[in-house]
């Protein structure tokens, strides 16, 4: 009897080693990547150009939270993507500069792993995070700051002009492009490796058996077609492909001149509703079954949606742990406010 029972039990236990070989190996042939555990792996990925030292991040970060760099000198990066919520506001459209809300009825993107989206913006105007955070700065109905604006303030700041010299050297010109440049270094850093990433680079039991068929069920509906790579997304698609987005008339964004758009991230997920760019749906089920009939020309039950954001459950990451900086102090040099 004792032989059958341990004949049984091996038998299940290649049974569900070939199972998660199985998943494992159908999630990469869909272009499923996990985040890199090796570190020096990960900084080839986020860090290609060797930018990333301790001291332009700690800078950086400081300067992320830096409300001066508005013009009203209330609003900083970190208004609209929030690192405690998942790296977002929550809210359908972006408010900026005397409580405006984005024109376009866009919502704010999460900060957290954007270093691996190919293009940034919504509609992937930018190439890369340094370049991305010049435009919210100066946009009127964001943070409204001209670039002398935003480079009197910092320069005003003795504190601030030691910590750009430390950083980068004696020489360093403090102008815009260097502040807007040292903020994307700081956020390169935003990484947050999932269960998910521990499941793909090799650890079996990262997720549960209920996660493992979310995950299938998400690659068999063709999600997985645009939510890809590394980031599951961050990649220009076409929109509307199959059908008629249900809230198209929230707002008047058209994607790129060829109405690409680029698709969000599902790293994080659970954290970051409202959900599609003008934050129409807050229901993540919902929003997985609206992207069946939008993109893909189907129809997903409500049992599948539950099962796909049942193994969504699984990318959400570990955070960094930030520290909120003190931040210095201005000086009688430092141009004062301005709401109008």
């Amino acid at each position: 009897m004792k032989v059958f029972e341990f004949v049984g039990m091996s038998l299940l236990t290649s049974t569900l080693l070939l199972a998660n070989t199985n998943i494992t190996d159908k999630a990469k042939g869909a272009g499923l990547k996990a985040i890199p555990a090796d570190k020096t792996e990960l900084m080839k990925l986020i860090d290609p150009n060797k930018t990333i030292t301790e001291e332009k991040v700690e800078l950086g970060k400081k300067l992320y939270f830096e409300p001066r760099l508005s013009k009203s000198g209330i609003i900083s990066c970190n208004t609209c993507h929030n690192l405690g919520l998942g790296g977002v506001d929550g809210v359908p459209a972006a408010v900026g500069h005397q409580w405006t809300a984005n024109p376009h009825h866009l919502n704010s993107p999460t900060v957290y792993n954007a270093v691996f989206f190919k293009e940034q913006f919504w509609d992937g105007r930018s190439p890369h995070l340094e370049d991305q955070a010049q435009g919210p700065m100066q946009a009127a109905p964001e943070m409204a700051a001209p670039k002398s604006l935003v480079e009197e303030r910092i320069n005003s700041i003795p504190e601030y002009v030691e910590a750009f010299k430390k950083a980068y050297s004696k020489e360093v010109k403090v102008d815009f492009e260097k502040i807007t440049s040292t903020i994307g270094i700081f956020e390169r850093t935003l990484v947050t490796p999932s269960r998910f990433d521990d499941f793909i680079n090799g650890k079996k039991d990262a997720l549960t058996d209920a996660e493992k068929e979310g995950l299938n069920v998400f690659i068999d509906k063709g999600c997985a077609s645009c939510h890809t790579g590394i980031a599951l997304g961050g990649t220009m698609q076409p929109f509307q492909v199959a059908g008629k987005y249900k809230f198209a008339n929230v707002g008047d964004f058209k994607g790129d001149k060829n109405g690409m758009v680029k698709t969000p991230t599902l790293r994080n997920i659970t954290e970051t509703a409202p959900y599609f760019h003008n934050g129409a749906i807050w229901n993540l089920a919902d929003a997985v079954k609206e992207m069946g009939s939008t993109q893909l020309g189907i129809k997903i039950s409500d049992d599948e949606a539950a099962k796909i954001v049942t193994f969504f459950g699984a990318l959400k990451g570990r955070k960094p742990v930030i520290t909120y900086p003190q931040l210095p102090e201005s000086t009688a040099k430092t141009p004062k406010p301005d709401f109008k």
